[in-house]
Order: structure tokens, then C-alpha cells, then sequence
């Protein structure tokens, strides 16, 4: 049985969302998290989950806006479609908790439509809240619940997936994409533009356009693969402390302090493009 709610949403357009969200900033909300971030005791868990009530949302939203799906644990898949509405569906599981307790809320903005799942909120804690963004609160403690998000996007609507612990894909996609986690892999592929940032996991991605702003692809633990189109133009600055950096785009003007560390300019320049990992190896491919 699924919960559905549809709504058209109105218009305007938006850039990308300029890509700095900094690894303190996904530490600070893991730590939001505390009980998500102690998942690991579920890797041990063979107990039998059990499943709620999925949810079903879609809607209109103009070209340019975006659908953002943000939750705490579980995997986002964004994936096109052929209709004029996005299309989400959020699975809930757990092993101990009761699943239909988190609930999945909507918000509507300027900006497009903002879905979350939402935790009970711990005694004594401030309320748990959706908010577009970065903004919003979300404490999970001595829950495990599992919110698993499927989305279809149209065409022209740009998809932005945040979540704690879960991976990040997005295939297909026409319209610009952010993807942000903190345990978990990202792979993005889109005609557009995208950005991505993740703690312990590699960073795979695929844009189909060249930056026009400046863009970020960052973590900590794992390599990083960006793949552009070979008439790019950007500055490039990309470091990594345990791994190599190499470069299939031409990087003129450029000071490469060590196999660590390369700073230059790709093509005929243009903004900035950041790629940063701590232990991992970062590679830019040209695509064909």
C-alpha cells in the first residue's frame, strides 16, 4: 500500500548550486546522526528486516528547478524519464525499529521541491525538520530505519540526492545533478553539469557539458574519476595525499608540485574545478 501525492509545481530557472560543501560540513551532519553513523553493528546483524508502507510522490516541476531528495540511511537512485513528472518512491525498512514511525515529507520552494525522510525526534532534542539545502536537522539516534529512495527526473530538471550512510547513482540524466554523502560511493552521469562530495567512498562521474561555474568533487577515502568533454575550459587544482593524479585533458600553464598535487589550466581556462581526495587515486578522462 503506498501513500501518493501529486502537485504541479511552477516556473523560473536556476543555475547549479555552487558546489563547497566542505568535509567538516558533512562530518557535522553525520554527527546530527549519531546512531546512523553507528551502522556497523547492522553489518553483523543477521535478524530479518522487516518493510513499511512505501511512499509515492509526483509532480510538475519546471524546467531548470530542481527535485532534491534528502534522507539519513539509504541509497538514492535518480535515473530519466520520458514523462513531464518526477517520480519518487521511498522503501522503508528496519531490523528493530517500526519503519512507518519516519516519516517522508514534502516541501515546496522557489527552487523546485524538496523531499526528506524524516526520523522521530529523540527526547530532549531539538525537533527533527526538512528544510531545503543544507538547512533542515535530522537526529536518528537508537534508529534503524532504512529509506531507500528511487526517483524518475525529466528532462531539464536538475536532481540533487543527499543522504549519511548509502550510496549515490545517477544515470542518464540531461539536466544538471549534485550528489552528496559521507558513507557511501557516487557515480553521476548527465548531459549537464554535476558536483559531488563524499567522506569514505570513490566519486565516479560523467558531465556532458563544461563547467560554467565552479565545481567541487571531493572525499576522503577513495579515488576519483571525472570524465568532460574534450574541448573543456577550466582551472584545475587537484591534490590527493596518498595516490597519483594523471590527465587525459591538456593542463597548460601548469605547477605540479609533486604526483600528489597539480594546479593548471585545461583548454582555454575557465572556473574553477576542484578535485580533492586524501587517500585515493584522482583521474580526468576526456569523453569521446
Amino acid at each position: 500500500m503506498s501513500t501518493t501525492n501529486a502537485r504541479d509545481i511552477g516556473g523560473g530557472a536556476r543555475g547549479l548550486a555552487s558546489a563547497r560543501t566542505l568535509v567538516a560540513g558533512l562530518l557535522a551532519v553525520a554527527l546530527l546522526a549519531p546512531a546512523a553513523m553507528g551502522r556497523s553493528h547492522d553489518a553483523r546483524d543477521t535478524s530479518p528486516r522487516h518493510s513499511g508502507e512505501d511512499f509515492t510522490w509526483g509532480g510538475r516541476i519546471a524546467a531548470g528547478k530542481a527535485i532534491e531528495v534528502k534522507g539519513v540511511n539509504g541509497e538514492i537512485t535518480l535515473e530519466p524519464t520520458t514523462g513531464d513528472q518526477v517520480e519518487v518512491v521511498a522503501r522503508k525498512s528496519a531490523r528493530k525499529s517500526d519503519p512507518d514511525e519516519v516519516k517522508i515529507e514534502v516541501v515546496e520552494h522557489e527552487d523546485g521541491v524538496t523531499l526528506c525522510a524524516v526520523y522521530p525526534t529523540p527526547e530532549g532534542e531539538k525537533p527533527n525538520e526538512c528544510k531545503p539545502g543544507e538547512g533542515g536537522r535530522m537526529n536518528t539516534r537508537n534508529n534503524d530505519v532504512q529509506v531507500d529512495f528511487d526517483v524518475r527526473v525529466p528532462a531539464r530538471v536538475r536532481a540533487i540526492g543527499r543522504t549519511v550512510n548509502g550510496s549515490i547513482s545517477a544515470h542518464g540524466l540531461t539536466a544538471d545533478a549534485e550528489a552528496y554523502t559521507v558513507n557511501g560511493s557516487i557515480h553521476i552521469a548527465t548531459r549537464g553539469v554535476a558536483a559531488a562530495s563524499t567522506v569514505n567512498g570513490s566519486i565516479e562521474a560523467e558531465l556532458g557539458t563544461s563547467p560554467r561555474e565552479p565545481l567541487e568533487f571531493q572525499t576522503v577515502n577513495g579515488g576519483i574519476k571525472v570524465t568532460l568533454p574534450g574541448d573543456t575550459g577550466a582551472e584545475l587544482r587537484a591534490s590527493t595525499v596518498n595516490g597519483d593524479i594523471d590527465s587525459e585533458l591538456p593542463v597548460t600553464s601548469y605547477r605540479r608540485l609533486s604526483h600528489r598535487r597539480l594546479t593548471g589550466t585545461i583548454g582555454k581556462g575557465g572556473p574553477q574545478l576542484r578535485l580533492t581526495t586524501v587517500n585515493g587515486d584522482i583521474r580526468l578522462r576526456a569523453s569521446s
